[in-house]
């Protein structure tokens, strides 16, 4: 099982906790189109160099949503990890803004799957909303969403399994797949992988190619409706690799979890 966060011999140090694991399919996109997605960095402790490592989603000016396991592990400190948003290009442009605490899901436990994998974080400095920088539509508590819908994931992640992570910011658009079916198949994995009802599943089934990748973690799987609203349904999690045929990209059902974020980012 293998989280999405880019993990180098620059920030090997400061996120150990992270399992090894762009956007993959996809193609060059702006902030402009997607405003309401910002840069998770981390800063290098041997290096001093920061550098994004995971994506992130703007609540309000104060909080920014994202994977908890973004936020996790024996060397996480908040004065390793800051916030870019406004920006179309990885680690430059846009404004900066550093953490000052992350509210890590209470049934998040790394040790045991990516259940509960999502944190709202507290920023020291107030974001400003301009066309570049928005909040968020978060998915409403009874959102549920069928097989075969499509979806979109957006981020500066890798092309590829184990590739470089992109200089601009890129998009894909993927289908929903039955949580069930999804569930079967990473049984199969040795050791087997648990996928359950507060995940959701997306990608091109038996086919793969379109995925999010490494450092793709935390940035958000949309749903486009009717009106075309881009709603946050889910926040990139975990895979078997990336862009694979048989097992697809799991992220956080943030319907599951939306009364928390509503009364945690407060």
């Amino acid at each position: 099982m293998a989280s999405r966060v880019i993990l180098s011999l620059a920030l090997f140090v400061a996120a150990a906790a992270a399992s090894p694991d762009r956007i993959v399919g996809g193609n060059p996109t702006t902030i402009q189109d997607y405003p309401w997605i910002v840069q998770s960095e981390t800063l290098g402790i041997i290096t001093g160099v920061w550098s994004q490592s995971c994506g992130a989603n703007v609540l309000t000016t104060r909080y920014v949503l994202t994977a908890a396991h973004c936020y996790d592990g024996l060397l996480y400190s908040p004065r390793l990890r800051r916030i870019r948003a406004g920006s179309t290009y990885r680690n430059t442009g846009g404004v900066i803004s550093y953490v000052e605490t992350a509210i890590n899901h209470p049934t998040y436990r790394h040790l045991f799957g990516y259940d509960g994998d999502i944190s709202v974080v507290r920023v020291i400095e107030s974001l400003v909303y301009t066309p570049v920088v928005q909040a968020t539509t978060i998915a409403s508590p009874e959102t549920v969403l069928p097989a075969n819908v499509p979806v979109i994931h957006a981020g500066w992640g890798t092309t590829a399994q184990q590739g470089s992570a992109s200089s601009v910011l890129q998009d894909v658009t993927i289908y929903t797949i039955n949580t069930e079916l999804c569930a079967e198949r990473y049984l199969t994995l040795n050791p087997p992988q648990v996928v359950t009802e507060n995940m959701i599943c997306a990608g091109l089934l038996d086919v793969g190619g379109r995925d999010a990748c490494q450092g793709d973690s935390g940035g958000p799987l949309y749903y486009k409706d009717a009106t075309g609203l881009n709603i946050l349904v889910g926040i990139v999690s975990w895979g078997h690799g990336c862009a694979n045929e048989t097992y697809p990209g799991v992220s956080t059902n943030v319907a599951k979890y939306t009364n928390w974020i509503v009364e945690t980012a407060v």
